[in-house]
């Protein structure tokens, strides 16, 4: 049993791949394309232990191409020149298949190496990835093969594997298994999706369990499970693509006023340890997207992040928690956001102009001045701390960045501000 679990009982047909539906279900694109035996140049993208690997073996075995296989991680140039060298060989009378796992690790002369080959279909290429294809891949590659999607395993469809590896764990053991209720839905819920985590936490569950007494089952309990995994079910790489899908999730639920999911992935992330980036967007959703229709959220939110930082972790998860509902439960404006956005634009595109004079630094004017002295207007000497007088640069006067929110505090403010003007 040295070999481990996942490799002893990976899938050798497509009907027995947990999960994919959408992509090996009857009648689907990527099953027909397999079917077929014309295997064009493919790219599978998705999380670790979704089947990748597996269903690259399937249709290499399903072809007469001579396989290789090169990992991203390992695999040199040299390595490369060696594949090609193959090509019009006795060594390979029907073309090469090129399996080469995590690509995104292969630099852009490597993967142009293969551009030649691949197009002409010396090669065919079949490459797996845990990043985004179209952020990791050389374009030109990208632009001659077929981007399919892996996604994690549901633990609906996680079951069926798992209570396939304890069997085949009896065969091997030669022993009967003590199941308790639960233990595989257990199982499938915390390997997060990873099949591949699954079958592992399967071997464990055997190898840790107590040696049983002869004519007793070997009893596999929760209790064991929930003591091997720890922390497994938690899936996050602070450099990969799940790191910015679930901080997109938890500031897209604080702004959409959703306090149970913001609140689910806060819990994901200070899991995962990252007090700063929980802290970072729900100081940025607490401007943008409460702003100023309750703008005293600021420094309350400041306050709870401060408090966190101080606390430390675990106690942190308090205040973020306080903050985070309050941020959820509070009447939405982005209005400023909307309005520093444009002018920026502005700025970037070159609209700027002089400050107009009477909002200048006191100086003097200089001798070509047509009209000398500055002119400025103070507020406060004038009924109700305000009076008319321009402030954009002669080219944007007239300009509107702020538009008033449709919030009670930003409404009270323009009627305010509209009888005051008039």
């Amino acid at each position: 049993m040295s070999t481990p679990l996942a490799d002893r009982i990976r899938p050798k047909t497509l009907d027995d791949i947990a999960g994919q539906k959408h992509l090996f279900g009857v009648g689907k694109a990527l099953r027909n394309i397999i079917e077929s035996g014309q295997i064009p140049n493919l790219i599978f993208y998705g999380p670790s232990g979704t089947g990748k690997t597996t269903v690259a073996r399937i249709i290499a075995n399903a072809t007469n191409k001579r396989l290789h296989i090169l990992n991203g991680t390992s695999a040199s140039l040299n390595d490369v020149k060696d594949v090609i060298s193959e090509i019009n060989t006795i060594a390979a009378p029907n073309g090469l298949l090129l399996y080469l796992d995590e690509i995104q690790y292969f630099n852009k002369k490597q993967q142009q190496s293969l551009l030649q080959y691949i197009e002409n279909g010396d090669i065919t290429l079949i490459a797996s990835t845990t990043e985004n294809p179209y952020f990791y891949i050389y374009s030109a590659v990208l632009s001659r093969s077929t981007v399919f999607e892996f996604k994690s395993v549901s633990p609906e469809d996680a079951v069926p594997g798992i209570q396939r590896a304890f069997r085949l764990l009896c065969e091997e053991t030669k022993e009967e298994f003590d199941i308790e209720d639960g233990l595989n839905e257990y199982i499938a819920e915390v390997c997060g999706g990873d099949m591949r985590k699954a079958l592992n936490i399967c071997e464990l569950c055997v190898l840790g369990a107590p040696i049983p007494k002869e004519n007793e089952k070997r009893r596999l309990t929760l209790e064991s499970a929930r003591a091997i995994c720890g922390k497994t079910g938690a899936h996050y790489d602070r450099k990969g693509d799940e790191h910015y899908d679930l901080l997109s999730a938890y500031q897209k639920s604080m702004r959409g006023s959703d306090p149970d999911a913001a609140i689910h992935y806060l819990a994901r992330i200070l899991e995962a340890g990252d007090l700063v980036s929980a802290c970072r967007r729900l100081m940025v959703c607490a401007c943008e997207d409460v702003g100023l229709a309750y703008p005293m959220i600021i420094p309350i939110v400041k306050a709870a992040v401060d408090a966190a930082f101080q606390l430390g972790l675990p106690e942190a998860r308090i205040p973020l928690a306080d903050a985070v509902v309050l941020v959820c439960n509070s009447p939405k404006s982005n209005s400023a956001y909307n309005a520093i956005n444009a002018a920026m634009a502005d700025v970037q595109a070159g609209r700027g102009g002089p400050i107009p004079r009477q909002l200048q630094n006191k100086h003097f004017d200089g001798e070509d001045a047509a009209v000398k002295g500055q002119f400025y207007l103070y507020p406060h000497s004038f009924p109700n701390h305000w009076t008319r007088q321009q402030y954009l640069p002669d080219n944007l006067a007239g300009t509107v960045y702020y538009e008033f929110g449709d919030n009670k505090n930003e409404q009270a403010a323009r009627e305010y501000w509209e009888k005051i003007k008039k």
